[in-house]
């Protein structure tokens, strides 16, 4: 039944048309990345008219870089420590490909799902966002989904009740400096675990190096310390 399910749904994707799919704790309302009027209907079908481009989810960790250009060290380490699960990335999209989403940016996330993933393995990159009205609240059955979309969606995957919980953590990976731009389910302290200079949301630039230098030094205190007293 999920093997079917999941073929139908890539096979409507491939038409321009609209699938509901479970993702890491919400459902979502997805669309072929690549095409212009599949973005453009799942825009329509939540009522936000031509909105900001929906987030894309991507299947791998390394089609970061078939997506997204200029992606430095750092990003590239966020991406291979957190995905898949709750990190969206904010990069520069590739100015060679014909996107869907009229923007040079693109927010690019893997999801922690294996329905999201199987179907993601099957069809490349989907434009994703929430499976609800704009301004509805977050959609953790499928039931609400169907209820809300009807016709509009062509195919919904239902894999039961889903957690709800934070949303993902949003980093900003554009600039020289990695920037968390919404707090989420990763907190800013496992991300500057992977990478130390990663800047909160009210840091100034230059801070969260500082900091990481200091938090370094102090442990090499602690450490010289224990190890003079023992």
């Amino acid at each position: 039944m999920r093997t079917r399910g999941i073929a139908r749904a890539a096979e409507v994707l491939g038409e321009q048309r609209l699938v509901v799919l479970p993702t890491d704790s919400v459902y979502g309302l997805a669309a072929d990345a690549f095409s212009r009027e599949g973005v453009h209907a799942l825009q329509r079908a939540r009522g936000q008219g031509s909105g900001p481009p929906p987030p894309v989810f991507v299947p791998r960790p390394r089609t970061l870089d078939g997506l997204a250009s200029g992606v430095s060290q750092m990003v590239r380490a966020l991406s291979e420590c957190f995905w898949p699960g709750p990190l969206s990335l904010l990069c520069l999209a590739q100015p060679t490909l014909d996107w869907g989403l009229d923007s040079n940016t693109v927010l690019l996330r893997m999801p922690l799902h294996p329905v999201a993933l199987e179907l993601l393995d099957r069809t490349g990159p989907l434009a994703v966002t929430s499976a609800t009205r704009v301004g509805g609240p977050p959609c953790l059955m499928i039931d609400d989904a169907q209820y809300d979309f009807g016709d509009d969606v062509e195919v919904y995957l239902d894999a039961g009740p889903l957690s709800g919980g934070l949303a993902s953590t949003v980093v900003d990976g554009t600039g020289e400096v990695p920037r968390v731009l919404r707090a989420g389910a990763l907190s800013l302290e496992e991300l500057r675990a992977v990478v130390p200079e990663v800047l909160g949301l009210g840091d100034a630039a230059g801070e969260a190096p500082r900091q990481a230098a200091s938090d370094r030094q102090a442990g090499s205190d602690r450490q010289t310390t224990g190890e003079s007293g023992s």
